[in-house]
C-alpha cells in the first residue's frame, strides 16, 4: 500500500503542481533550498520501509496524521509558532524529516509539510501548493527505489512488483489527475482559515481510521 500510493502520486503531483503554478502558489525558492535535504530523507525512509514491519508504518502515519489534524484544527485563527521559518539549519532538519517520514508511510508530503509552514506564519495557499511539489520530489525516487529493491511479498495480489501493485496505480491514477486540478482550483477562491480546517478534517479522518484499523 505504501509503495503503490507513492507510485499514483507521481502523476497526480505533476498535475498538481501545474495548476497550481498558474495561480502562483508554488514557491520555487523554498523548492531549490529543501529539495536536496528532502530527497535525503527519502532515500533513508525508502530503505527503512523495506525493514519494518507494515503494521508500524500504518501506526506511525495514524499518529502523524491525527497530531498534524489536531494541531492545524486547533492553531487555525491563533498565532503562529514564529513570525517566520527558521534558519538554514531549522529549515533543513524539517526537509529531512518531511522526506523521511512520508516516504515511510507513503504520503506526497503535504501531510507534513502544510501543518509545518503553517505554522511558521507561511500563506496556507502557497504551503499547499508547494506541497504538491514537495509530493513530487518524495514520491519519485522513493517509488522508483521500492520498486527496483523491494521484495514482494508472496501473499501480494496479482500485478505487485517489488512493492508497487501496478493493477491499483492503474485503477487510482485516471481520478486523480482528472481531479487534482478541480482542487487546486477549488483552494485558491477558499481563503486561508477554511483552507486549513479543510485540510485538518480530511487529515484526521484519514488518520484516525488507519489508527482504527490496528484494532478492529
Amino acid at each position: 500500500a505504501t509503495g503503490t500510493s507513492l507510485a499514483t502520486i507521481i502523476p497526480t503531483s505533476i498535475s498538481s503542481i501545474r495548476s497550481h503554478r498558474k495561480k502562483g502558489n508554488v514557491d520555487a525558492a523554498l523548492l531549490k533550498q529543501w529539495g536536496a535535504l528532502i530527497l535525503a530523507g527519502v532515500l533513508l525512509g525508502s530503505w527503512l520501509v523495506t525493514k519494518v514491519d507494515g503494521r508500524y508504518l500504518t501506526t506511525l502515519f495514524g499518529i502523524v496524521a491525527t497530531l498534524s489534524a489536531l494541531n492545524m484544527l486547533f492553531r487555525t485563527g491563533k498565532s503562529a509558532l514564529a513570525e517566520s521559518l527558521p534558519g538554514r539549519v531549522g529549515q533543513s532538519i524539517m526537509a529531512a524529516c518531511i522526506g523521511f517520514f512520508s516516504s515511510m508511510v507513503g504520503i506526497g508530503g503535504g501531510t507534513l509539510s502544510v501543518p509545518i509552514l503553517t505554522a511558521f506564519n507561511y500563506p496556507a495557499h502557497k504551503a499547499v501548493g508547494t506541497a504538491a511539489a514537495i509530493g513530487l520530489i518524495i514520491s519519485l525516487p522513493a517509488a522508483l527505489y521500492l520498486l527496483m529493491f523491494g521484495q514482494t511479498p508472496q501473499d501480494a495480489p496479482l500485478g505487485t512488483y517489488g512493492y508497487i501493485n501496478l493493477v491499483g496505480f492503474v485503477c487510482i491514477v485516471p481520478l486523480t489527475v482528472l481531479c487534482a486540478p478541480i482542487g487546486a482550483g477549488i483552494a485558491s477562491k477558499l481563503d486561508a482559515n477554511m483552507l486549513k480546517k479543510i485540510f485538518a478534517v480530511v487529515l484526521l479522518i484519514t488518520g484516525t481510521r488507519m489508527l482504527a484499523q490496528l484494532f478492529i
